[in-house]
């Protein structure tokens, strides 16, 4: 049974692999239409909102953190790819129902689609995070090797995320004001330019009850703190996002059938 649904998206992949490409292409140059810079913007971007932080929080938290930079970085390159691709994952189905309405297709792809480009620019980011790394003298190691599995969960845990609010979206347009807010919230409660160390142990773990915080910490403690992750911080890594994807795809499946009286 598992083995026939493996060898049916198999073949889904190779039927829609030209289509998803396009998507992926129209969804990344979209983005940066009518721009001078274009893609530069997903180096520039993430750069301003770091120097903002720089200068705003720099000289509250800055002297007591050790590479306050790359660590504001590591919150900031992280939140800014979960945001990117829930936000616009969110309307991926909505803003292609003029075409899942008319052609018979995965209207999944879309999400997809959406999720690769935040990925593109997730990787040029991430590009410019290692080059800030080099110049803040971070002491490169194995371990480095390592920040692949926080990527990883975060890209299981934003399709998750992207399955349930691509469904809800198509019922409830509200959501869009709500997410946002949301995410604001989210924001502060990620620990992106404080520290949590001040904190009772107790509050410490309940920061932990945040996945976006775990995948920060994660990058934090190979980036900054040249360690590796315990196995128990490992698997509640990998237990957020498989968690997310499973519930993603039960809502999804849940609610796929009613897109089309929506849209």
């Amino acid at each position: 049974m598992k083995e026939s649904k493996l060898r049916s998206l198999i073949t889904k992949c190779k039927k829609y692999g030209f289509l998803f490409t396009e998507l992926v292409k129209r969804d990344f140059k979209k983005k940066y239409k009518r721009t001078y810079l274009g893609m530069l913007w997903s180096i520039l971007s993430p750069l301003l909102t770091l120097l903002v932080m720089r200068v705003v929080f720099g000289q509250f938290f800055g002297k007591a953190v050790e590479h306050y930079i790359i660590y504001l970085f590591c919150g900031n390159i992280i939140f800014s790819y979960f945001s990117d691709a829930t936000s616009g994952g969110m309307g991926s189905l909505l803003a292609n129902a003029d075409i899942f309405t008319k052609i018979n297709i995965p209207k999944y792809l879309f999400l997809f689609s959406r999720n690769i480009s935040s990925l593109i620019n997730f990787g040029l980011t991430f590009a410019v995070f290692l080059i800030f790394c080099i110049i803040d003298g971070i002491t490169f190691t194995f371990a480095f090797f390592l920040l692949i599995i926080p990527i990883v969960c975060l890209i299981f845990f934003n399709i998750g995320a992207g399955l349930v609010l691509s469904a809800l979206f198509v019922l409830f347009r509200d959501l869009q004001y709500l997410w946002s807010v949301f995410t604001t919230l989210l924001m502060y409660a990620s620990a992106i330019f404080y520290t949590v160390d001040g904190y009772s142990p107790l509050m410490q773990r309940l920061f932990l009850c945040n996945p976006i915080y775990v995948y920060i910490k994660y990058f934090r403690i190979i980036v900054i703190d040249n360690a590796i992750p315990s196995i128990q911080f490992n698997l509640l890594a990998i237990g957020y996002a498989a968690l997310a994807f499973v519930i993603g795809i039960f809502v999804y499946k849940k609610l796929n059938h009613k897109f089309l009286y929506y849209v």
